[in-house]
């Protein structure tokens, strides 16, 4: 499990990676969500290091990835611009890029600015944004409150969900992370779903009601895109249920063949 520091700017990004890079099978990027670090994944990177190269990082504000913390630091394509130099700096031309909540916005916006460096997207307990003015709103204002409570309440606002964990954060990051990077400007992301001719696999928990529809959404709107529901599991169904989330990922990327 070697970690490294991998610099985009001023960003020192805190890399870990799991197994090795096998010839025919692409390896995989993995980001979290809001609020977690790169042990969201601990459940799942061995059983996915059986079949390839497996990448975890903390994004900014996150973790121990370190940051000048200004707002100009963050913002959606610097975090999409952090995955660019992940894989430049592992000589990786493309990879599977896959993320939960957050992540898998970011990952999305990722496809859209680098399609030609994505085999196959993972989607894990996420949406694609709003088309509607005021759906975005509300988004919004649930972002700017998140930038709040951590000003007001630093650690004290983490939330207990089994995503969060025990790893390191700084609450002024995460009080920069919900004011620039967790808003959103435009349908940009949910606009471009059509497009997506990769390989796709949105996976949800069944009892997390408010990423239920919008996964389904996804699922019905990426041409050839397989669903997986899985009951028992909530928002971080990574972790409520990794046995059933590992086999489906791993077997959806057998099929696929990356």
């Amino acid at each position: 499990m070697p970690e490294m520091r991998i610099n985009n700017g001023t960003a020192a990004l805190h890399v870990v990676t799991h197994g090795v890079n096998r010839a025919g099978a692409t390896p995989i990027v993995l980001s979290h969500g809001f609020c977690a670090s790169t042990q969201m994944w601990r459940d799942n990177v061995d059983a996915l290091a059986r079949q390839r190269l497996v990448i975890t990082y903390d994004m900014r504000g996150h973790g121990e990835t370190s940051v000048p913390l200004v707002i100009e630091e963050f913002t959606p394509e610097l975090a999409v611009s952090d995955i660019v130099a992940i894989l430049d700096e592992l000589a990786l031309e493309r990879a599977v890029i896959a993320g939960m909540s957050l992540g898998g916005y970011i990952s999305l916006a990722f496809h859209l600015a680098h399609r030609d460096r994505v085999s196959a997207l993972v989607l894990v307990d996420t949406g694609p944004g709003y088309r509607n003015e005021d759906g975005r709103s509300r988004w919004n204002r649930y972002a700017a409150r998140n930038a709040e409570v951590f000003t007001e309440k630093g650690l004290g606002a983490l939330p207990m969900t089994p995503e969060v964990g025990t790893g390191t954060q700084d609450p002024r990051g995460l009080a920069l992370a919900a004011t620039g990077i967790l808003p959103q400007r435009d349908s940009s992301v949910l606009d471009s779903l059509g497009s997506i001719e990769v390989p796709t696999l949105v996976v949800v928990g069944a009892d997390d009601a408010p990423f239920l529809s919008g996964s389904k959404y996804m699922a019905s709107h990426i041409p050839g895109a397989e669903l997986v529901v899985i009951d028992d599991a909530g928002h971080a169904a990574n972790l409520d249920q990794p046995a059933v989330f590992n086999r489906a990922v791993t077997g959806f990327l057998s099929k696929a063949r990356v």
